[in-house]
């Protein structure tokens, strides 16, 4: 797919760009449905962009917060996703759909998660790994291969644990995906994916439409 590259001086005027573009997006939507559907992947790079946020004029009452990726681990665990999310809302209204990681059935849950997300989700944020994965699409996992479900575990641990993660069908879903690439060491990883290489996870997303915002020493040949 075709994806539109914009690229930044620095981490922070890339943040504050991908914020402005999410308050003007959220406030399309609700005049069009009603609810902004926001899929937002973990990484530490969206964080920076959630502090912009946050002191914006978001429609956080009408905005639905959904996880693109989990770590399969305990609620007060700070590798958790959610957690970092929470911090970064502060005491804003947002509804948050937290995957269900902590369930004894992980595979009921993901189907549960699944089974609940909009047919349609107004903005799907993700990541890019110095690996080429993205949400938890990790490089030869069996996940990569599921069609028939919009979200999924990954059948090995990836970084010390398993994830729950939105599936390309699941990513299929997005009106629009933003990506959030920052630093050198992505910089081939970004190269492929702006290719669509199918080598690599993140080059066989496929949405409606798809905006990357790189920092310069993401950007191929430092653009």
């Amino acid at each position: 797919m075709h994806h539109e590259l914009i690229v930044f001086d620095d981490l922070g005027a890339l943040s504050r760009a991908a914020a402005r573009s999410v308050v003007d997006l959220a406030h399309e939507a609700v005049v069009q449905d009603g609810t902004f559907h926001f899929a937002v992947s973990g990484g530490t790079t969206p964080w920076q962009m959630f502090a912009v946020l946050v002191t914006l004029d978001m429609p956080w009452e009408r905005t639905v917060i959904w996880q693109v990726d989990e770590r399969v681990a305990p609620g007060d665990d700070p590798d958790r996703n959610l957690a970092h999310l929470r911090e970064a809302l502060g005491d804003e209204a947002a509804t948050v759909r937290p995957m269900p990681v902590e369930d004894a059935d992980l595979d009921a849950a993901a189907a549960r998660y699944g089974a609940a997300l909009p047919q349609q989700l107004h903005l799907v944020h993700l990541g890019l790994g110095p690996d080429g994965h993205t949400a938890s699409l990790v490089p030869t996992d069996p996940v990569l291969s599921v069609q028939d479900l919009p979200v999924a575990l990954t059948a090995a641990a990836y970084k010390g644990r398993r994830r729950m993660t939105l599936t390309y069908p699941g990513i299929k879903r997005a009106r629009r995906l933003l990506w959030l690439i920052s630093g050198p060491d992505k910089r081939w990883a970004l190269e492929k994916l702006l290719a669509s290489d199918p080598s690599i996870p993140a080059g066989r997303v496929e949405a409606g439409s798809s905006v990357v915002m790189a920092d310069r020493p993401a950007a191929p040949g430092n653009a």
